[in-house]
């Protein structure tokens, strides 16, 4: 099996500072003027997806109910319904806007999994291209995104209302 070391990530996980609220739920709280301010891509009645201001990889957002809760088991099916749906209008929008080759989708439920927010369940839906890895990352200390966060939300809003 071949292992690729991602060091730069210890410091996100060891880091003392946290952010105090929770990002989930303060940001759709502000008016949806500002929606693209705050990066939210789309609102539905229970759930919303929001571009990861962090992202790993150009194009990833991540679909979470506006209900705090921190375990996936205990949202509700109607809430279940409304992610998955904008999970699968996510892989539309960036199909359409990015032509990924993949996607890694999934769930960090609790610390221990690697959530940096363990206390508001949420989904990542991250695009990935054939080689999109590269040294970059570990040699320079630094992660090349190929396309700016506001470029991603214009091309992505459409495909997401």
């Amino acid at each position: 099996m071949e292992r690729l070391w991602t060091p730069w990530r210890m410091e996100y996980i060891k880091r003392v500072e946290r952010l105090e609220g929770c990002i989930f739920c303060d940001l759709p709280a502000r008016a949806e003027a500002e929606d693209r301010a705050s990066l939210i891509l789309a609102r539905r009645k229970l759930a919303f997806v929001i571009m990861n201001k962090f992202p790993y990889n150009s194009g990833h957002v991540m679909v979470a109910p506006f209900r705090h809760t921190a375990d996936y088991a205990d949202l509700t099916a109607e809430e279940h319904g409304q992610v998955d749906s904008l999970v699968a209008r996510c892989i539309e929008g960036l199909r359409a806007t990015m032509a990924p080759h993949g996607f890694n989708i999934g769930v960090n439920m609790g610390a221990a999994a690697g959530a940096g927010i363990a206390d508001h369940v949420h989904v990542h839906v991250v695009p990935r291209w054939s080689g999109d890895t590269n040294f970059m990352t570990t040699v320079g200390e630094v992660k090349v995104l190929p396309q700016a966060l506001d470029e991603t939300w214009a091309g992505l809003a459409p495909y997401l209302k």
